[in-house]
């Protein structure tokens, strides 16, 4: 208890993953917009974490603005702004090829990236929703000539309405059987360049961050990865029978139910 109440009062950004952690579906997890509320008053910086790069962050805000989530000053990053982010501090004037959706694209272009269908330096494949053969056709025309590959994530799948659907991690698999070829860098949890990213755009130091999340393999490993302090939510989808199985240094700094929890060691 006494590090539970340590580290949550310690730690300035909440980097919260969305699904499992504060929502399941459309469905807020408990009261959850109460307990972000209590967290912003007491100086806490909430920055919404996804790996999907399919959707623009304006879809985001409307989905956390409808479920009362969102509130002025928060902050929201996804693999696919933190691959332009990537690009354009690392590769500036390059040219790129994106396999993403139109979505992407254009939060590619506004982040000052400059996309090319043709001849490009650099290959990004990310969660394309809208993939048509002739833009994998293109996307692997582009790696064969030399281009540099870079993925935004590595899940392969997406849960969906129904059923689970394939993701990014599907498609490095696809490329990879017919090219042979594997991205050289991985943008999204639980690979680190996000939270490099987050602690270069607040001037921050890793133990100020806490990643909050429901899943071992993306959320908590990322956390350990990048130095941060880690909380697993039991909400969604890892149980403590799972944590029982890993490595001591594969664990989680803290563990609760439900991220509804952290108001009692404020």
């Amino acid at each position: 208890m006494e590090k539970f109440e340590s580290v949550v009062r310690s730690a300035k950004y909440f980097l919260l993953d969305m699904d499992g952690t504060v929502y399941l579906g459309d469905e807020l997890i408990g009261k959850m917009n109460e307990t972000l509320d209590v967290l912003r008053n007491n100086g806490k910086k909430i920055i919404y974490l996804t790996n999907n790069s399919s959707k623009s962050r304006d879809k985001y805000v409307e989905k956390l603005s409808r479920l009362d989530l969102l509130r002025e000053g928060d902050d929201i990053y996804t693999s696919g702004m933190a691959a332009a982010d990537h690009l354009t501090a690392n590769y500036p004037g390059k040219s790129v090829c994106l396999l993403g959706t139109e979505a992407l694209k254009r939060e590619f272009i506004a982040r000052g990236v400059t996309l090319s269908d043709e001849n490009a330096d650099i290959c990004v494949l990310a969660y394309d929703t809208e993939l048509t053969y002739d833009k994998l056709c293109r996307f692997v025309g582009n790696l064969k000539r030399g281009a540099t590959y870079i993925a935004t994530h590595p899940d392969v799948n997406c849960p969906a309405e129904k059923f689970f659907v394939p993701d990014a991690g599907a498609f490095i698999q696809l490329i990879y059987a017919s090219t042979g070829l594997k991205p050289s860098l991985i943008i999204g949890k639980p690979y680190t360049t996000m939270g490099v990213n987050l602690s270069l755009k607040y001037n921050a130091l890793p133990e100020q961050f806490i990643m909050v999340g429901d899943r071992l393999y993306t959320d908590i490993k990322f956390g350990i990865d990048c130095g941060f302090h880690t909380l697993l939510v039991l909400s969604g989808e890892s149980t403590l029978k799972d944590v029982s199985a890993l490595l001591d240094e594969d664990k989680p700094e803290l563990i609760t139910d439900s991220l509804n929890d952290v108001v009692k060691y404020l």
